[in-house]
């Protein structure tokens, strides 16, 4: 059985909150499933998973966070992604969703495979956001079956 990472950042907790959610949708088809901090990995603990889903909200002027999971994503583009199933997520305050759309590209150009368009959620998440998000662990763990 493969083992999937949530792996986020989060400054609120509204994006800590998603990958709960996230994290709830793979564990509930039975995988083995880790929820991880950015700041947690390690390149070697990264080696550990076969698939990730990745969260962060929607920094500045629609950017990723620049000082944890921008040098993390530096150090994924070094790591062999060709084929890795990948989910995106995160809240934002403002905006028209620019960041999720350039990380999705950013990643389908490191090799990964991006299962869906990236899960967008403005501020807090409420229930139907945390279900919605429910369902993004759930196809992410039957992308790897």
């Amino acid at each position: 059985m493969k083992k999937i990472a949530v792996i986020y950042w989060s400054g609120t907790g509204n994006t800590e909150k998603m990958a709960e959610g996230v994290l709830k949708g793979i564990v509930g088809q039975g995988h083995n499933a880790a929820l991880l901090r950015v700041d947690q990995v390690s390149l070697e603990s990264e080696a550990e998973f076969q698939a990730f889903a990745l969260g962060c909200p929607a920094m500045g002027n629609e950017v990723l966070e620049e000082m944890e999971m921008e040098p993390f994503l530096q150090r994924m583009e070094i790591r062999k992604l060709q084929g890795v199933q990948v989910a995106l997520f995160g809240s934002y305050d403002w905006g028209n969703g620019q960041w999720m759309r350039d990380w999705e590209k950013r990643m389908n150009g490191m090799g990964a495979q991006v299962i869906t368009a990236g899960l967008t959620i403005q501020g807090t998440p409420d229930q139907a956001g945390i279900e919605q998000c429910r369902k993004l662990g759930e196809k992410l763990a039957a992308a790897i079956v």
